[in-house]
């Protein structure tokens, strides 16, 4: 271990060198020619003995990567998980930027200094004792997280099953914090059918879609519980076409939080039970499923993982924590909803994911990638 450490000591001028170099180009979630270009640099990033990289096409977004390692025989796989895509359109926050001790850019912690800390902890591993001298490794890098992974999840299901354990390298806490729990995300399409009639001369005629859909909305909001921690946000709604013509069409569209499967499942009945007893007559309300996660939930083996790693990083400066459960879904949900005792902010320190504030500490760099190197040489 610590001569892996010692090695990576040395190493903040390229891990920084390769940070900036995935954050000056926009990668944004449909930006497919940048996250094309972030792919290539990623697969020279990681170009190490041992590891074996793939490549998975995809027509919408970037191309998601994957790369494998032998390992010790015999020995379960330890997972990886990653994503080269941000939230940051073109144009809209763009650069590199070296602000004393921080590092400020789209990325920057969310969540490309996390693949650089990947990168580096493996290329310690692998220029001192080898690759092969720690379990397999199943790397998965998805260039559509930001979205939800319409893509990347079915990928990570099929890549990382038989797993031990997954570790996640999204936005580092300020205080080190160890994410063991986030809820599950998911999203909704309310649609209502109603007639249209002109509002004079035939409003009897008609069945208001919009009226209908209000209603929906007004019964859904009220799902939202702070002691159950169900959140449904309807944050798009619209329909008709003029002031003087009844709807015929009204469309919402609802963000959906659970911090259980049990919790989910009771969410969905409600919703469609909503849907159903609205007393608007000639309007049919529909609900349409969209893309989420389900929960990341504690495992019989999270707490003996958060132990174990939280070891190899108290004894590089770092925290340890166990944060509260998150409000945001990642990546991590897809892999303990598996089965797979899950841990996840391991990426370097920093705050402002998601705004144009977004920030690391960069020396946090060298000891995340110390931790990580540590937590994979250790038996």
């Amino acid at each position: 271990m610590s001569e892996a450490s010692d090695w990576l000591g040395t190493q903040l001028p390229a891990m920084e060198a390769a940070l900036g170099a995935l954050v000056e180009i926009n990668s944004f979630t449909a930006n497919r020619d940048g996250g094309q270009r972030v792919v290539r640099l990623l697969e020279d990033v990681f170009a190490m003995p041992g590891l074996d990289g793939e490549r998975i096409g995809s027509e919408r977004f970037a191309d998601h990567l994957i790369f494998r390692s032998a390992g010790k025989p015999g020995v379960e796989p330890i997972a990886l998980i990653g994503h080269l895509d941000t939230v940051f359109p073109p144009g809209s926050f763009e650069g590199y930027r070296v602000d004393g001790n921080l590092r400020r850019g789209p990325g920057v912690l969310d969540m490309k200094g996390g693949l650089v800390v990947i990168a580096w902890a493996l290329k310690a591993i692998a220029s001192t004792v080898g690759l092969n001298a720690i379990a397999p490794v199943r790397l998965v890098i998805v260039s559509d997280e930001e979205v939800g992974s319409p893509e990347g999840a079915p990928l990570l299901r099929h890549t990382i099953a038989g797993s031990q354990l997954a570790l996640v390298f999204e936005s580092g806490r300020a205080n080190d914090a160890i994410v063991t729990q986030r809820k599950g995300t998911g999203s909704a399409k309310a649609v209502a059918i109603g007639k249209p009639a002109h509002a004079g001369n035939a409003y009897w005629e008609g069945a208001n879609a919009i009226w209908a859909l209000s209603r929906f909305v007004d019964c859904v909001q009220s799902l939202s519980s702070k002691e159950t921690g169900v959140t449904v946000n309807v944050g798009v709604i619209n329909g008709g076409t003029s002031k003087n013509t009844v709807p015929a069409e009204a469309r919402a569209e609802l963000d959906l939080r659970f911090p259980t499967r049990a919790l989910a499942d009771e969410l969905w009945v409600k919703l469609h039970h909503a849907a159903q007893s609205l007393a608007v007559e000639g309007v049919n309300v529909k609900v349409e499923p969209g893309a989420g996660r389900m929960p990341m939930e504690k495992l019989p083996g999270t707490d003996a993982l958060v132990a174990r790693y939280a070891t190899c990083a108290k004894s590089h400066g770092l925290a340890a924590d166990e944060a509260p459960r998150q409000g945001g879904g990642s990546d991590g949900n897809t892999a303990a909803a598996m089965g797979i005792p899950t841990i996840d902010a391991l990426g370097p320190r920093g705050k402002g994911f998601h705004t144009p504030d977004e920030y690391i500490e960069v020396d946090t760099l060298i000891s995340r990638a110390q931790a990580l190197a540590d937590f994979l040489l250790s038996p």
